[in-house]
């Protein structure tokens, strides 16, 4: 999915990750802007590598159990958003991130919550 939206990661840390979205013909709705269902892909792919990038060893893995977005603004076909996660709560079976999701002017497009779970591999 990542791939098809052409995500590209620009930082990764414990506390912070972020990846730039072009708006371009993979993204958009019918009417030429950002498909809400792209920056849920985006939110939730950003959320799941944070996630992972938690965990200890390689015995477990993360995955998503729930996700809201609401949708701000509009962005027309020819732009680019960038998405930022961060992590709200980090337990052992649990873990909860909020993702914004701006456009090249810095406004806020899209602010969502991912809930993660903890699981065996």
């Amino acid at each position: 999915m990542g791939h098809a939206l052409g995500i590209e990661f620009e930082h990764l840390s414990k506390d912070k990750i972020v990846a730039n979205m072009p708006v371009n013909e993979n993204s958009v709705q019918p009417f030429g802007v950002l498909h809400g269902g792209a920056s849920v892909a985006l939110a939730e792919t950003l959320c799941s590598v944070g996630g992972w990038f938690l965990l200890e060893g390689m015995d477990k893995t993360v995955v998503g159990v729930e996700i809201n977005a609401n949708h701000i603004r509009s962005v027309k076909m020819g732009g680019k958003v960038t998405g930022t996660a961060r992590p709200i709560n980090t337990g052992r079976k649990i873990q909860v991130w909020e993702c914004e999701i701006r456009d090249k002017r810095d406004k806020l497009v899209c602010t969502s919550r991912c809930t993660l779970a903890v699981v065996n591999r």
